[in-house]
């Protein structure tokens, strides 16, 4: 509760005063408003009594209550607005605020985290609460501020004339209580139990309408079958949530009887003073509508109870995912990145994914050194992806060291250490921004660089590519957004190597670059080796063989 209160205190200050001052006030107006009602209501029956009709609204008194009963009525309407305009603004501010810090949270992160289902399922519970549970605590936390002061100036009214109303009241209330706590358990239980089966009918949505599946699906007729997988889960989640619903509308309709009842007995418990004259008009409305707004804001008071208790369960999951922390991160007193790269040693290295029995490279050794080009060739799923992962740091090895100029990488300042590496995967991304913006991504600090730029795209051989395109190198590239124009796989490689190519690196890692090209452009890029390899050090991934003088295999 307390990191949540940080939380919303950090995102905004103002803010959270406000939230707090403006549901106090709307707490407290009605109160008086209601005393201002049994002096209304008394001082009608005496001008009835005393007065003719026609004369009783001149009466100073009668006029002056009726002023402040609309007058109250109504700054309490206008409190009401800027209380939901505060609260939208708040909410807004709030929910960028999380989600801000769940993607920093996600970035910083160790990519071993992506190879851990219960990442995965505790990254979606967070998803899910991060954007209203912390406001929705706030709203709760000054409802029941407000029902308390609500309450217990209507216990003071009440007591004055009459304990077995409170008494009544306040006994109640007790069955709805424990309801609505059962309640909140009851689904967070059943949320926390089926978040795999959540996050499996969102995966099965995505198969059925994200363009990246869209062909493969449409070409071996799978839809049918994702729509079944993905309607079998939903039926039978929502059994689950039906039984869960029937069972507590039950207990519901029980309480409704009891409060119903109660208000039977405080009727009877109110009529029969009124009746013999020792209570006026006035006090047994006030007296009525006190027990009635009692019922409200103890009703209130049970819904901000249990809705905390339900809101301190679920924000635990965006908690749960604050708390991870990476295992990859930078020394306290990192080593200056060499200057001149000479060679990358991979030195008895050992390394298995998460969670897997067998290692991908066991007590492998490669050294790459500036002025050749290493090429690393093997059958799939032998590590030469990971062997890059693990020069990148996005992975450590778990014996074994990656050392740069017989340094290891892991006394470097992580950031540093990627600055001066450029890479290009196999499965490179797709960014869905303009042609230039694709390309520059490669060194996004030193987006300036026309003279660079124009380099990068000459030696990847994409001068073809961003010359025709419709506004060239500000044409927008992918279907996802208006004027976007799609490429071939061949163009969007070409591009991924102009990214890599646009960066100051040192050392250059190659993935597969030229699987998706056509014979020229494979030849150019085998000029394009030949020329860089003198400043650099490359290591160049392939399944063929690539036909460079000095080309090395490791």
């Amino acid at each position: 509760m307390r990191q949540a209160f940080r939380l919303i205190w950090q995102c905004d200050k103002r803010g959270f005063v406000l939230k707090l001052l403006y549901t106090v006030c709307n707490s407290l107006l009605p109160l008086i408003n209601l005393y201002v009602l049994k002096l209304l209501v008394d001082a009608i029956t005496t001008a009835v009594e005393s007065k003719p009709v026609d004369a009783m609204l001149w009466g100073a008194p009668l006029a002056g209550y009726i002023a402040a009963f609309c007058g109250i009525m109504l700054l309490n309407r206008w409190i009401g607005v800027l209380n939901t305009v505060n609260n939208d603004i708040l909410t807004q501010r709030l929910t960028d605020y999380i989600n801000n810090i769940i993607q920093t949270q996600s970035v910083r992160l160790d990519m071993a985290y992506y190879d851990n289902p219960d990442y995965h399922d505790t990254f979606h519970r967070a998803q899910q609460e991060a954007a209203f549970r912390p406001i929705r605590i706030l709203e709760n936390t000054v409802t029941v501020v407000g029902s308390v002061a609500a309450l217990a100036g209507i216990a003071a009214m009440l007591l004055a004339s009459s304990w077995q109303v409170v008494a009544v009241m306040l006994v109640a209330v007790l069955p709805s209580f424990a309801v609505r706590l059962y309640k909140s358990r009851r689904i967070y239980r059943f949320r926390r139990e089926t978040t795999q089966d959540m996050r499996r009918t969102n995966y099965y949505g995505q198969l059925l309408t994200n363009r990246i599946f869209a062909k493969e699906v449409r070409a071996f007729g799978l839809a049918d079958h994702f729509r079944r997988l993905y309607v079998d889960i939903r039926a039978r989640l929502v059994q689950q949530l039906l039984a869960i619903s029937r069972r507590l509308a039950l207990f519901d309709a029980i309480t409704a009887i009891l409060e119903t009842a109660a208000m039977a007995l405080v009727i009877i418990f109110l009529i029969r003073p009124a009746i013999s004259g020792a209570m006026t008009i006035g006090s047994f409305v006030m007296l009525f509508e006190a027990f009635r707004r009692g019922q409200g804001h103890l009703s209130s008071l049970v819904s901000g109870v249990s809705g905390l208790y339900e809101h301190k369960l679920f924000i635990n999951n965006l908690f749960d995912f604050l708390s991870l922390t990476p295992s990859i991160v930078s020394p306290a007193d990192p080593v200056p990145f060499p200057e001149r790269v000479e060679e990358v040693c991979f030195d008895d290295v050992t390394f298995l994914y998460p969670d897997m029995k067998q290692p991908v490279l066991s007590h492998f050794s490669l050294t790459a050194r500036r002025g050749e080009v290493t090429l690393i060739e093997g059958e799939n799923g032998r590590g030469k992806t990971t062997m890059l992962k693990l020069l990148l740091r996005l992975y450590d090895p778990q014996q074994g060291s990656v050392r740069i100029n017989g340094i290891d990488i892991r006394r470097f300042d992580v950031a540093e250490l990627r600055r001066n590496l450029s890479v290009i995967f196999q499965d490179y991304v797709q960014f869905c921004f303009t042609a230039r913006e694709n390309i520059v991504f490669g060194d996004i600090g030193n987006a300036d660089d026309a003279q660079r730029l124009a380099q990068s795209i000459r030696a990847a051989g994409a001068d073809a590519v961003v010359d025709g395109l419709d506004h060239g190198l500000d044409t927008p590239l992918g279907r996802q957004f208006d004027g976007g124009e799609e490429l071939s796989m061949g163009q969007w490689q070409r591009i991924a190597l102009a990214r890599q190519l646009y960066s100051k690196a040192q050392v250059l890692l190659f993935d597969e670059p030229t699987a998706w090209m056509d014979a020229e452009a494979r030849a150019n890029f085998r000029q394009t080796l030949e020329a860089l390899r003198a400043d650099h050090v490359i290591l160049l991934v392939q399944h063929q063989t690539v036909e460079a003088e000095s080309g090395k295999r490791g």
